[in-house]
């Protein structure tokens, strides 16, 4: 009796995933085209953005530049700060890791990720200064941490010289991609740079927010590429 009861469930089972699949499939890959993958591990949420969609209003929160994509996201050059930030997905404590491609022209290659986005003018950061990586009177300026807007680089350089800024370990090569991980377990943040297993830089947040947005962000005057950006949230 068992064994026909069992029986019959997996037959039921059966009929009712090969009803629903279709329905799931067109579900799932429409959230991959539109936002991302999103996966839960365990304990783990991991968010892979889709890159080549930021111009969807609905997805994506574009400010002060103009976005392009072929085989990675452009953000183009603009006096002020840029950022392109994703809606409606808020992270706390997490791990961003994303490439990032700048410049080696001084003064004109910041390029990094923010992170506890409230909006495009309240959010922490960190960011490269590609130029400098390869610099030997400049490269412990090479990846800074912000909390915009009360600190902006140069106010913890000038208050707290060297607690924020630090030399990139392994050193890119200032015009190639590079891969950054981001550990953010609140107030402690850890940057990453080419799979080293010794962060570049290790701060503490400066801002009380312990959760918010992610985006993508380049400084003043500013270009920047971008590709391979997931989340994995805790």
């Amino acid at each position: 009796m068992n064994k026909i009861v069992n029986m019959m469930r997996r037959l039921l089972f059966r009929s009712i995933n090969q009803f629903m699949y279709p329905m799931k499939k067109s579900f799932i890959t429409s959230f991959i085209m539109l936002v991302g993958a999103q996966i839960v591990l365990g304990q783990k949420e991991i968010f892979v953005a889709n890159l080549a969609n930021t111009d969807d209003a609905n997805v994506w929160s574009l400010h002060n530049r103009n976005a392009s994509y072929s085989d990675a996201l452009y953000l183009d050059s603009q006096p002020g700060d840029g950022i392109l930030m994703l809606n409606d997905l808020v992270f706390g404590n997490c791990t961003i890791e994303l490439e990032i491609q700048g410049k080696d022209t001084p003064g004109r290659s910041f390029v990094g990720v923010a992170f506890h986005i409230e909006n495009d003018s309240t959010f922490d950061a960190i960011y490269f200064r590609a130029f400098n990586f390869k610099n030997p009177d400049r490269n412990d300026h090479s990846v800074q941490y912000i909390s915009h807007p009360e600190y902006p680089w140069h106010r913890l350089r000038e208050e707290s010289p060297g607690q924020y800024e630090n030399t990139v370990s392994p050193v890119p090569n200032p015009v190639d991609w590079f891969k950054v991980k981001v550990e953010i377990e609140f107030p402690t943040v850890k940057v990453y740079v080419n799979d080293s297993d010794e962060p570049s830089l290790q701060v503490e947040q400066i801002s009380e927010r312990k959760k918010g947005g992610v985006g993508l962000w380049v400084g003043n005057n500013s270009e920047g590429g971008f590709k391979n950006l997931k989340v994995i949230n805790y």
